[in-house]
């Protein structure tokens, strides 16, 4: 079968690559998806899925505790999902990736039009061509190519293409709530082909550090806010370092800080001659793949209870508020059937160990497997450093690669029928 499916893979790749370009040249951006959506949904009718189209909303979805969003109304942002049914006794998979991308950012950076899908020597140029277009590309491939070598399969494979996922995974969560769930899931975010059994989770919060003003001429009458956001800022140097000492898993050896605290906006002043009252710090706080939400919101919130300890000044602690974007950790058992599995079949395609590590970042694993109970690998062909970067690209072989990788695993996972 290995060998048919290459065959078949080698003779269609083209196919493949055009339906790339196609849903790259549109740039869903957040409200913007519904382009992209339309031509995911064409593609699995004729690839004869049931298909399923919606809108996330509703009261359930908006009050879930797991809810994290920009907006509440998402009309015009749906969600398309295909199912292809099997015959009955087998492990179903759920196939999931997302269809929304990062602005394009500063076009004088970018070589080419950032929509355009440009090719040249063997990769594909554009935005969300590596986070994740190209990925979602390569779960297409894998279902077409078996469905037209006439291949009937015992467990069902539910095709994900979500929104959201670069605000906190809100179309996944709509998935779930909607009743899509399955015995494992497979979501081919940029992993450079590795094989991530393990996802970080992170969260994002905000610090306000109070001072009091003064005129700049007489600084000394005042509190300056910026000197004594720097000392909460070693305060959370410090939290980074003690909550990182504890990761002892050998999926981290490669990654320096696997669950890294990052101070990403300080603002504060409103005069070069006064002293400013008040900074906000706007930053990430990592989670590791088994640790609950609220301890780490509980250690971020002891860190700056010690602050009183430093400095009289904060005999109030600063303000702590968590906001925004969130993605919540998630981890499979390394000798997961799945795991087992994927790796096999990843030596048999590309000839050679996979790596096998744990994410550096957060993906919709996380929600899969905490909301929806579903055990969840991450693995695709793009490129983790092109993501949200000016130029990124993916090569094209990977795309296919990975495709191969995940046919043979569906075949062995689902179980062929007859």
């Amino acid at each position: 079968m290995e060998r048919v499916v290459k065959e078949w893979m080698r003779a269609n790749q083209q196919q493949a690559i055009d339906f790339l370009k196609e849903i790259v040249q549109e740039p869903s951006v957040q409200g913007k998806e519904i382009g992209a959506q339309k031509k995911v949904a064409n593609k699995l009718n004729q690839m004869g899925l049931e298909v399923d189209i919606w809108e996330p909303g509703g009261e359930e979805f908006i009050k879930h505790p797991y809810f994290c969003a920009t907006r509440t109304d998402f009309a015009g942002s749906p969600n398309v999902v295909g199912v292809w049914r099997g015959t009955g006794g087998g492990k179903s998979l759920i196939l999931n990736g997302h269809i929304d991308v990062v602005p394009a950012g500063d076009e004088t950076q970018w070589f080419h039009d950032p929509f355009s899908g440009k090719v040249t020597d063997g990769k594909m140029y554009g935005r969300g061509v590596t986070d994740m277009k190209g990925g979602n590309v390569s779960l297409l491939f894998a279902i077409e190519c078996l469905k037209q070598l006439g291949i009937k399969l015992k467990g069902d494979v539910i095709f994900q293409s979500v929104i959201e996922e670069e605000s906190g995974g809100g179309g996944t969560l709509s998935a779930i709530l909607r009743g899509y769930r399955a015995d494992a899931a497979i979501i081919p975010e940029p992993t450079d082909m590795k094989i991530f059994p393990k996802q970080q989770g992170s969260m994002w919060f905000k610090i306000r550090v109070k001072g009091r003003s003064a005129h700049g001429g007489t600084r000394y009458e005042g509190i300056s806010a910026i000197e004594k956001s720097m000392i909460v800022i070693e305060e959370i140097q410090r939290l980074e370092k003690k909550r990182n000492e504890r990761v002892t898993d050998p999926l981290y050896q490669n990654i320096p800080i696997p669950i890294p605290i990052n101070i990403g906006v300080i603002q504060g002043g409103d005069w070069p001659s006064s002293v400013p009252d008040q900074v906000e710090l706007q930053g990430r706080m990592g989670v590791a793949p088994e640790e609950n939400m609220e301890q780490a919101k509980k250690e971020m919130e002891e860190a700056l209870n010690h602050l009183s300890h430093l400095d009289d000044w904060f005999s109030e602690p600063p303000q702590l508020e968590w906001f925004g974007a969130q993605w919540v950790p998630g981890t499979i058992d390394p000798e997961h059937l799945l795991m087992n599995q994927i790796i096999s079949k990843f030596r048999q395609v590309m000839k050679c160990e996979p790596m096998v590590e744990a994410s550096p970042w957060g993906t919709d694993g996380g929600l899969l497997n905490k909301v929806g109970e579903v055990p969840s690998i991450v693995f695709g062909p793009g490129i983790t450093g092109m993501a949200h970067y000016p130029n990124e690209y993916i090569e094209l072989d990977k795309m296919i690669a990975c495709a191969e990788v995940i046919a043979l695993t569906i075949l062995e996972w689902c179980e062929v029928s007859g």
